[in-house]
């Protein structure tokens, strides 16, 4: 009779619905990553920017110890090449020193202060001058040529011309100043991006040059160098 009542009574549980749960593999591991995905988990978690740096300097030790272990003596050689390259480095910037731009084709002949006549510009040069700044005078001497050049329309106003450039155009209608036109280019050029300094001879040729081609006649469209002057 035991027996016959224990079996009616499992019967009597599985009737109730009380079978034993056995949960499948893919289903449980997706109610997992569903609880641990879940905000409460994740408040201490690193953010994007922190975990970027992580990566980054992760990355960067690795280079290092794949250095190291590259290197002849391990992370001593390492440090002692490093040192070994950076004095190479500072002597070669103490023996070239700064390194100057290699084009002078971007460097425009006026700055940006805003345009002035040619009357301000010998101005600017003469108090220059009187002060013994030759190399300001240089400068503001052979912007006042420039400018007066274009004030007598023999250059057309044109924004980020260069020294050379102006001397190559106006020895086209100046053809008996084109040497000196190009000297005075390059004069400008030596002290205002050469690093070099001017003295008064330099200011005094370049004025000279000033008050010559003031008085000079340009070469007009269509006339031989015999019938000027």
């Amino acid at each position: 009779m035991s027996g016959a009542g224990g079996i009616t009574g499992a019967q009597q549980d599985i009737a109730a619905g009380d079978i034993p749960v056995d949960t499948p593999r893919l289903p449980a591991r997706e109610a997992a990553e569903s609880e641990l995905s879940k905000p409460m988990y994740h408040e201490n978690d690193p953010n994007f920017l922190q975990r970027a740096l992580n990566q980054f300097w992760d990355w960067v030790a690795g280079v290092f110890d794949a250095a190291a272990g590259a290197a002849p003596g391990g992370p001593a050689g390492l440090a002692v090449l490093v040192v070994i390259v950076i004095g190479l480095a500072a002597a070669l910037w103490w023996r070239l020193g700064t390194p100057q731009r290699s084009t002078r084709s971007t460097d425009a002949l006026f700055d940006s202060t805003g345009p002035r006549s040619a009357a301000q510009h010998r101005a600017a040069a003469e108090a220059h001058a009187a002060a013994l700044r030759w190399t300001e005078a240089v400068q503001e001497r052979m912007r006042a040529i420039v400018r007066s050049l274009e004030e007598r329309a023999l250059l057309d106003p044109r924004p980020g011309r260069t020294a050379d450039e102006a001397a190559a155009e106006a020895g086209r209608t100046l053809p008996e100043h084109t040497a000196r036109l190009r000297a005075a280019a390059r004069s400008f050029d030596d002290v205002t991006y050469g690093g070099r300094t001017a003295g008064q001879s330099a200011y005094l040729s370049l004025r000279t040059l000033d008050l010559e081609l003031d008085e000079a006649k340009p070469l007009l469209p269509g006339t031989s160098r015999g019938a000027t002057g």
